[in-house]
């Protein structure tokens, strides 16, 4: 049996990131990540001085769900820049790793460190 979301938990993720350009769908939040890859995401953010909101799943069961189903994207922490999903903690360490990661943030405008 497949749930839709309701689509009010749809809207709030969409006004969240239409209204901050860097979001990250996490477990926990970003001072106490809840899982590893939350916390690897952060790292990289606070690495390259990145101002972002986090958003913690664990904290709203609609939004957790809500967001998979939003991105199709079956995992967290998901991370947008801009409006637009770049990826869960693989994408955004290999980006990351590949230098990749500043110039997607560089290229929306989004400020980074150094």
């Amino acid at each position: 049996m497949s749930t839709t979301t309701n689509p009010t938990v749809i809207d709030r993720i969409k006004q969240d990131i239409a209204d901050n350009p860097v979001v990250l769908f996490m477990k926990g939040t970003p001072v106490f990540p809840q899982c590893g890859f939350s916390a690897a995401v952060v790292q990289i953010l606070t690495h390259l001085g990145v101002k972002f909101k986090g958003i913690d799943v664990l904290a709203d069961p609609e939004i957790r769900q809500g967001i998979k189903e939003f991105s199709s994207w079956p995992t967290i922490p998901q991370l947008y820049v801009k409006g637009e999903f770049v990826g869960g903690c693989d994408i955004v360490r290999e980006m990351f790793e590949a230098g990749e990661l500043g110039e997607v943030f560089k290229g929306k405008g989004v400020e980074i460190r150094g």
